[in-house]
């Protein structure tokens, strides 16, 4: 049974696709199939934007294929300022990973050294005739603006992230601490397989 994975990010790949083959489900990603898309996001939330992916993909390659997108919304910034959608772009301009770090911990101090943040995930799996959506919110977290020198490619943010039941860097969570509070990756694998092999097929 396979499926597109509709993202370069290789955290996403890691954290997801690999869980995912050891359901006995290939995973096939971007990279492998060697294909150079750029869907335009304009969705107004994560959902909209990871339909947008996954029908892109999909009419590109006839493979049903899962899309993802994040929004990040900060409790203490008004309104024109929040990132929603556009947590990469600024000011009309795609950062790199080191370039969000330092962007979002100008941002903390610009707003008092500590902000209250909230993940919101939108996941669609589309197979050409149907999707199946699913959402879930990763909340109640801070941003600060001194960067744990420690990475995870893809989401740099965790560098910055402080996850307030055990004031650590997301970056620095243990597999078993990540599924404590919000966290619901496990959720989130079941949706994915019960989708996959009860009604996607080859």
């Amino acid at each position: 049974m396979k499926v597109l994975f509709a993202t370069t990010n290789p955290a996403k790949i890691e954290r997801y696709a690999n869980k995912l083959r050891e359901r006995n489900i290939e995973v096939l990603t971007i990279k492998d199939l060697g294909i150079n898309l750029k869907p335009e996001e304009t969705g107004k939330n994560a959902i909209e934007n990871a339909y947008i992916k996954a029908k892109t993909y999909y009419d590109a390659t006839k493979i049903a294929t899962i899309g993802m997108d994040n929004n990040l919304f900060i409790e203490e910034l008004p309104e024109e300022k929040q990132p929603g959608t556009h947590v990469r772009r600024v000011n009309g301009r795609e950062l790199n990973d080191e370039e969000m770090i330092e962007y979002y911990c100008h941002l903390v101090d610009e707003y008092g050294g500590k902000l209250t943040a909230k993940w919101v995930f939108g996941m669609v799996i589309y197979d050409g005739k149907k999707s199946k959506e699913y959402t879930w919110s990763k909340s109640h977290f801070y941003l600060v603006s001194k960067p744990c020198k420690r990475r995870t490619p893809g989401y740099p943010l965790d560098s910055i992230s402080i996850m307030p039941e055990n004031n650590k860097y997301f970056v620095d969570l243990t597999e078993e601490e990540r599924k404590t509070g919000s966290h619901q990756e496990d959720d989130v694998i079941e949706f994915l397989v019960n989708n996959i092999k009860g009604e996607y097929h080859d």
